[in-house]
């Protein structure tokens, strides 16, 4: 399984609440419906001004991957809603191999 992490900041109050709704129903819609989504997670952490927050998704294969990213993998995808409302984000993720994960005491390799 992969992980793709990308972080994205927005300044507080009603920006960050208008980015967390977007990732809640826009994005989450749109990932469902793609080939080999397998999953998830939106960090939040207020940051001074800003709430900064940290998108994890998780994806069968790097193929996967591509088939929400396209040719581009490493290429952020940021929709224009959340370019309204955020003040910075990542132009490049980081993909990473999922070594072991840990569900209610359950450990997977």
């Amino acid at each position: 399984m992969i992980a793709r992490v990308w972080q994205g900041w927005a300044a507080r109050g009603a920006d960050a609440e208008a980015y967390q709704r977007h990732y809640e129903t826009e994005v989450s819609d749109h990932l469902g419906r793609v080939p080999g989504f397998r999953g998830a997670r939106l960090l939040r952490l207020d940051d001074g001004d800003e709430v900064r927050f940290t998108s994890i998704t998780y994806f069968a294969s790097m193929a996967d991957v591509r088939g929400f990213a396209g040719d581009d993998p490493g290429a952020a995808v940021v929709e224009d809603a959340a370019r309204r409302v955020l003040t910075r984000w990542d132009e490049r993720v980081a993909h990473h191999d999922v070594a072991v994960q840990v569900s209610g005491g359950t450990v997977e390799a």
